[in-house]
């Protein structure tokens, strides 16, 4: 079953202050418990691996359900040592929303055996070593993990440790099932039959290895037949892969009592048995919903500004032509940008799966992408003045007529390219979702956000109406063209100062060169274009020669380290760079504290900061309630702010928090602010 309980999750986040935070305490504590106070020399100790989770949070089962992660213990033993696989207590059903999860809720104990070496001395004190991972979710998840350690001795066990707390935990573990188990699917129905057991339980749960074997946020509803009880739900994709159907089935008796079985169910006839079908329940739409909204609304983010000149362009190259090259055009537009997403997020998934710590908008935390991009915007801000021409990207004489679909097609690509670090609210509740799912999931998810963004230009061009409301074409447009070129200028311009934020002055002289090369050769290929065949050849050499200088000057900011630069303070309020330990520190003096996680490529932070943040009223009030402002500058890759941003359900910036006094988690902001919005959330509004 496709997981979206993220997206869920995460727009409610963003929906306002009183949406539900986290503190930067652990939510869970573990330790290691031993069963024994010694091991013999080639004996076996029963280790517990324990959490102790916090009220309101989960952690997972070894199948987390629609979302999650299971908990990983990974031993670094002396040689000898072998650690044995570990051995789950059955989980519960956690439903959120629409969605549900499999995993556990204050104490729970995970077990492992582990075998001393034969030859291990009596006597000896041996330390063992195990890395923990888990994932804690409430209405956001975070992944913690510990190194935890676990002295043991080696000689004859004298007594027990916790005798009670080990019978609970094996009390837990599933046992094999004494009554032989089928199942048989109908349709999308799954009956799991036991046969042999003629009581009915009050209640069951089945939750089974795989992720994908039945569809997990389906009702479990009980019934009798001739041969013993069945279980009915439905069965998900992974089901039909398989002959025998593995899981946990944990029976509740009348009296509150459990019983977990581990079942093998093989494939044969279940006969139907007496119960009422369930109401069917959830709905992947609504996620899909979210992600097609969220590209939607990111036309209208400050971001996405210095590229609707294009947009604007292809659209009036639109009004008075043939309808079906209108409707091509809009098409390859909508092409375009849908493959970005999809390109854009593959790689994404791609180096997070790297173990890059890495969030939405990292390609401009890069500084020779930045450059890349100031160096393109500033060649199509060229092509629109008409210092040179690519056929089919639409100009000159040629506007009157087609603006040309593989112009439309690299309109769509340029758009989402820069357009893209921004993120607008129901566009974070998606992509928050799509980077903690499998990539089939997640890459459904950007090609939906694709969909959204493309979605007004598509419907222009295959809408009779809104196609007649445009101005008919004609030679102002080649005005309008070289006017618009200005708006490439300002854009590369504001690249370079992104730039200049992120590697120094000698990044922006060395791009500065690259575009006086490019520059160069663009004006030689546009000056050659009708000259006689050896001119045009000549031509063509040169501007070859110009490209390969401006890549080379680009190829300079591959080695260059240069210190980034801090952000230019626009607020006027006295600010501190944002660290957990400076975070947790103030918090404990109790103090109140506002976190501003920004990017000088975020134009909508650079807006909000403008906007919201430089008021005099604001000013004050940070002032007057003694607010500690701590700026988390995620201009350049950092991994503490991608982490920060992850804890609150977060891919990329803005993001703002604000802690105050003796609240244990933040009120979140909305991504767009007034000055209203900042005094009230202040004043705990």
């Amino acid at each position: 079953m496709t997981k979206w309980l993220a997206a869920f999750l995460l727009l409610l986040g963003l929906t306002g202050p009183a949406a539900a935070q986290v503190d930067g305490a652990p939510k869970v504590h573990a330790r290691l418990i031993a069963a024994k106070d010694a091991v013999a020399p080639g004996g076996t100790l029963t280790v517990a691996f324990e959490q102790v989770i916090r009220p309101g949070w989960h952690t997972y089962w070894k199948n987390p359900g629609d979302v999650g992660q299971p908990t990983t213990l990974e031993w670094s033993l002396p040689a000898g040592w072998k650690a044995g696989a570990l051995q789950w207590p059955y989980p519960i059903r956690l439903p959120v929303g629409p969605f549900m999860d499999y995993g556990y809720e204050g104490k729970v104990w995970i077990l492992s055996t582990l075998t001393a070496p034969a030859d291990a001395k009596p006597g000896d004190a041996i330390t063992l070593t195990a890395k923990a991972t888990w994932l804690v979710c409430k209405e956001v998840c975070i992944p913690e993990e510990a190194t935890l350690i676990l002295p043991v001795v080696i000689g004859t066990p004298a007594h027990d440790i916790d005798a009670a707390g080990f019978a609970a935990a094996r009390a837990r573990m599933p046992a094999p099932s004494p009554w032989p188990a089928h199942y048989q699917v109908s349709g999308d129905t799954l009956d799991i039959g036991l046969s042999g057991l003629t009581t009915l339980p009050a209640a069951a749960s089945f939750f089974p290895n795989e992720a994908t074997d039945i569809v997990n946020t389906a009702p479990q509803t009980l019934g009798r037949n001739a041969d013993g009880i069945v279980l009915r739900t439905k069965s998900d994709k992974g089901l039909a892969r398989r002959t025998t159907l593995g899981g946990v089935l944990v029976l509740t008796s009348g009296d509150g009592s459990v019983q977990a079985l581990d079942i093998a169910a093989t494939h044969g006839v279940v006969a139907a048995p007496q119960m009422e079908e369930p109401a069917e329940q959830g709905s992947l739409l609504l996620a899909l919903a979210f992600a097609f909204l969220g590209g939607l609304i990111l036309n209208l983010m400050p971001c996405v500004l210095p590229v609707l000149a294009m947009k604007a362009f292809a659209l009036s190259s639109q009004a008075g032509r043939d309808r079906a090259e209108a409707v091509r055009e809009s098409f390859a537009y909508g092409i375009g940008a849908v493959i970005s997403f999809v390109a854009l997020g593959g790689l994404l998934l791609a180096l997070r799966a790297g173990g890059d710590a890495i969030g939405w908008g990292f390609q401009l935390q890069e500084p020779i992408v930045v450059a890349g991009f100031a160096l393109l915007m500033f060649g199509v801000g060229l092509n629109l003045s008409g210092v040179f021409e690519v056929a089919g990207f639409g100009g000159g004489e040629s506007l009157t007529r087609r603006g040309g679909e593989l112009g439309s097609f690299f309109t769509g690509v340029l758009a989402v390219a820069v357009a893209a670090p921004c993120t607008a609210p129901f566009m974070a509740a998606a992509l928050g979702y799509a980077l903690t799912q499998p990539a089939v999931s997640a890459l459904a998810i950007f090609l939906v956000l694709g969909l959204g963004f493309a979605a007004p230009f598509v419907a222009i061009g295959i809408s009779p109406w809104l196609m007649r409301a445009l101005p008919k074409p004609g030679a102002w447009m080649i005005v309008f063209k070289q006017a618009l070129a200005f708006a490439m200028y300002g854009t590369a311009a504001w690249l370079v100062w992104v730039l200049a934020q992120q590697a120094g002055a000698d990044a922006v002289a060395a791009v500065l060169a690259a575009m006086v090369a490019a520059g160069f050769g663009a004006w030689v290929w546009g000056a050659t274009r009708n000259a006689s065949p050896r001119g045009r050849g000549i031509g063509a050499f040169v501007t070859l020669l110009a490209i390969v200088a401006a890549l080379s000057c680009l190829a300079f900011l591959k080695t260059s380290a240069a210190a980034p630069v801090p952000l230019v303070n626009v607020t006027g309020i006295p600010e501190e760079p944002y660290s957990a330990a400076r975070l947790a520190s103030l918090r404990a003096e109790n103090r109140p504290v506002f976190v501003n996680a920004t990017a000088a490529w975020c134009i909508t932070c650079l807006v909000n900061d403008k906007v919201a943040l430089s008021t005099n009223a604001v000013r004050d009030a940070f002032a007057k309630k003694h607010i500690a402002y701590l700026v988390a500058d995620w201009t350049r890759r950092d991994s503490a702010i991608t982490a920060l941003l992850s804890e609150h359900g977060r891919s990329g910036v803005p993001l703002y928090l604000y802690y105050a006094p003796g609240a244990r988690d933040p009120a979140v902001l909305p991504q767009i602010l007034t000055e209203g919005i900042v005094l009230d959330a202040l004043e705990g509004k």
